[in-house]
């Protein structure tokens, strides 16, 4: 029977790959199961195996509880303290006892017992061996083969007890995938859960996925003369990837394309015949944004750096190919350059720009008092705001033509008065509520401060102490620390009050 143990362990270790440890506390725990069920009374036991010959013990456990007895809940398997000193001087209160008793022997009932442990114990060995093997590999693309599809997606096999999971969102559109097709997919999650259901958790649809088998397709990548800067898909109908050569002597959209469209097509056929157009990154986001429109052509490109948007415009003949069916060319675009593109046709954008320029030149001669030829003027060269005109080089606006020394002095210098009366319209905005002279000269209080407060209502000290720190790093943007030092502070006259009235009453 001994030897019979140390076979099951090689012949499980050899079929599973999994440690021997692993089953011989499968089979422990199973010899001491049966042990239990063989006894009448409810008890604890544990099996020790050698590990060597196959020998093994089984001793029956008592836990040691407080000597209160409402402790001793199960007499069969715990034992008061002051008995267990008794044998034991130095066991503590939730340690265990233990006395050898007769095994059971490793037969047929024993082994069947066994049978159930051994699976769960190997099954739960494998998916931790799972993630161990996968829990690194996040973001790279991986191969298997499909064990089934189901409504909610499908299985497949990576090979060594590794299953994963594409969930239906994240498989191809209309792509016909069936059991025992080999498919790569993009290794978007591992979840290490060992106790039930895929620990794998794959991507068809992410563009990941088409940076990924472009690496497999082209050499140059992996070599580091070509880099992929990023990629956007519609999955299953078209893509966009930015390529930038690293060595001058190289094309790289050539490169990705390959001979006759080797390289690109086979990508495609990858992904269910995904069109996919390759587009020359440029460190310029207008020129990136014009490429990344292919393949429509760009008649002008208007940039706004705060808005992080630019608005393209084309002729109008090319205008629903720049959009693309369902919005699909300008999407990929915008997601392939990270900028908002609004796409529009050449007539309308001029129409937009005339609108632009006609207010920014009515705001010019409304606050600068100038004519409409120099508003026209500022507008032209690229002016659009007061700010723009008071703290410009005074270099660049004298490099103007129509522009001489004279008219650019007054020019700042109206614009610098314009900019001073906003400030101060704003300083008196915020002082209109002054504050208290106790708020104002409070232990570890600003003046800037102390007016903020006033225009919010918080005048007094009072007003103050009456404040949470929530509620005052709400109003003034202060930190936490602060908060609660001020209304600390200001609740000191509280504190002195409930004193002076204590020692009266005595």
């Amino acid at each position: 029977m001994n030897k019979e143990i140390l076979m099951v362990v090689d012949v499980v270790c050899n079929e599973k790959g999994v440690a021997k440890d692993i089953i011989f506390e499968a089979i422990e725990l199973a010899l001491a199961s049966a042990t239990k069920k063989r006894n009448r009374e409810d008890i604890e036991s544990r099996v020790s195996i050698d590990r060597e010959t196959g020998d093994y013990e089984t001793f029956r456990c008592w836990e040691v509880v407080d000597d209160e007895p409402e402790s001793l809940e199960a007499p069969t398997r715990q034992v008061a303290l002051k008995h267990a000193t008794e044998k034991y001087p130095d066991i503590e209160i939730g340690g265990f006892i233990e006395e050898p008793m007769p095994s059971v022997e490793f037969g047929r009932i024993a082994a069947q017992a066994a049978k159930q442990v051994i699976v769960q114990k190997v099954r739960e060995a494998e998916r931790a061996q799972v993630i161990d093997a996968y829990q690194n590999r996040v973001g790279e693309m991986v191969s298997g083969i499909v064990k089934r599809s189901e409504r909610s997606g499908v299985f497949m096999d990576l090979g060594n007890n590794a299953e994963a999971f594409i969930s239906r969102e994240e498989l191809i559109p209309r792509e016909a995938v069936r059991p025992g097709d080999r498919i790569r997919a993009y290794l978007k999650e591992v979840k290490p859960d060992i106790t039930r259901g895929p620990q794998l958790f794959l991507s068809r649809t992410a563009p990941e996925l088409l940076i990924e088998l472009f690496k497999i397709e082209v050499p140059e990548i992996n070599e580091g003369m070509i880099d992929i800067i990023n990629g956007a898909r519609d999955p299953g109908a078209r893509a966009k990837i930015a390529v930038k050569a690293n060595d001058p002597r190289i094309d790289p959209i050539g490169a990705c394309v390959g001979m006759r469209g080797s390289r690109v097509q086979a990508v495609s056929n990858e992904l269910g015949g995904e069109r996919v157009d390759i587009i020359l990154w440029d460190d310029n986001p207008a020129q990136f944004v014009i490429n990344a429109m292919a393949p429509a052509e760009v008649a002008s490109i208007m940039v706004d750096e705060d808005a992080h948007t630019m608005d393209v415009a084309v002729d109008e003949e090319n205008l629903s190919q720049a959009i693309g069916r369902g919005g699909q060319n300008v999407k990929l675009a915008s997601e392939l350059t990270d900028w908002e593109l609004n796409v529009m046709s050449v007539e309308q954008a001029d129409e937009k720009s005339e609108a632009e320029a006609q207010n920014l030149s009515a705001m010019f001669m409304e606050h600068l008092g100038v004519d409409e030829e120099v508003a026209i003027i500022l507008v032209q060269e690229g002016f659009s705001s007061i700010e723009e005109v008071a703290y410009v080089p005074e270099k660049e606006m004298l490099a103007i033509e129509e522009f001489d020394n004279d008219l650019v002095n007054e020019l700042r210098e109206r614009a610098k008065d314009i900019m001073l009366t906003r400030a101060i319209a704003s300083e008196e905005m915020l002082s209109d509520e002054k504050p208290a002279i106790d708020l104002l000269t409070m232990d570890g209080m600003e003046e800037a401060l102390a007016y903020e407060l006033a225009s919010k209502g918080v005048i007094s000290m009072e007003d103050l102490a009456e404040q949470s720190v929530d509620e005052l790093m709400e109003l003034t943007g202060v930190d936490k620390d602060l908060a609660g030092k001020l209304i600390m502070t200001a609740r000191v006259p509280w504190f002195e009050s409930e004193e002076s009235n204590s020692e009266s009453a005595n």
